[in-house]
């Protein structure tokens, strides 16, 4: 049996969207955002909330304890990605933060943390959101792509990422941030560093190549490689297919690697050999979800927070 991860939580929150469609509020800076087909918003709506089911289902059938939560929000579009407005962390430790986009404020919710606060041990809940006014912003496990066992925060400069309040959260919750530059085939600014790489506990992704200052990008993987994690470079390819917004999670019997279907299938063979020495490759299928820009890590809040007995 494999010894258990700080990196790979047993539980996580999902949102379980009724009116999903692609938030143009998020178009601007969101390359990996897609034009919706042509079927109408009901149907798109009905197939995302389709998928949502069928992940959460695999993830649970494989001893992952998944709590659903269920949006009816009219305007919430991006609601499905929870990820982006709380963290959990170990030691009772919980996060809320602010969001960049106005409309997605919204998706913050009482019952979501009421629900942590009941079933798991909370000591303290400290809220960012209140820096909004401000035009101060940190989108979360989205903007931040945590490694919990050598307490390094990696993130992309953005306007997701605000450096004070990434300083004041590094500070709070005991991480040493460490920020580069990232960028897309057309020189657009990556807008969140978790569709760029995912931190597991004996591996890495990341898409190297789009870091352009190459020294920068060598100590990034200098840095990963530390612990004794094996790096896997994904190509911009990849990247766009997003290999990189994965999430490493611990299942009944062992560490497993949700990702998207597309995701999976930009791996390539020896890529796969690799993740499977220490994870069992777990693909969902959400390609309606992926054409709001995020994938299956963006739907996934990682619990970090023990359970009450």
């Amino acid at each position: 049996m494999q010894k258990r991860s700080v990196q790979a939580p047993s539980a996580a929150i999902m949102i379980r969207p009724h009116r999903f469609h692609p938030n143009p509020a998020t178009q601007a800076d969101n390359a990996f955002q897609t034009t919706p087909d042509t079927d109408g918003a009901d149907i798109l709506a009905k197939r995302a909330h389709q998928e949502v089911t069928q992940a959460a289902n695999a993830l649970r059938n494989l001893g992952v304890r998944i709590d659903l939560f269920e949006d009816q929000g009219d305007e919430t579009p991006d609601s499905v990605f929870p990820n982006n407005w709380f963290s959990t962390h170990h030691g009772g430790h919980v996060a809320v933060y602010p969001m960049f986009p106005e409309n997605r404020r919204g998706e913050r919710r009482m019952d979501v943390i009421e629900l942590l606060k009941h079933d798991f041990r909370v000591q303290d809940v400290i809220d960012y959101s209140g820096l909004e006014p401000d035009g101060l912003f940190l989108e979360g496990t989205g903007a931040m792509v945590l490694d919990h066992q050598d307490r390094v925060a990696y993130v992309i400069r953005s306007n997701r990422a605000d450096p004070v309040l990434l300083e004041r959260f590094c500070t709070h919750f005991n991480y040493e941030p460490m920020v580069f530059d990232a960028v897309d085939r057309n020189g657009t600014p990556i807008y969140h560093t978790n569709v760029l790489m995912c931190i597991a506990t004996e591996f890495v992704l990341i898409g190297l190549e789009m870091i352009p200052d190459e020294t920068r990008a060598s100590e990034i993987k200098a840095r990963l490689a530390e612990a004794g994690r094996i790096v896997i470079a994904l190509s911009t390819q990849q990247i766009e297919k997003f290999a990189g917004n994965a999430i490493e999670l611990q299942g009944e019997k062992g560490r497993i690697l949700a990702l998207s279907q597309t995701a999976m299938d930009s791996l390539t063979e020896t890529q796969i050999g690799l993740i499977e020495q220490s994870a069992q490759l777990v693909p969902l299928a959400i390609p309606t979800i992926e054409m709001a820009g995020g994938s299956v890590r963006c739907m996934i809040a990682g619990n970090h927070l023990s359970e009450r007995n």
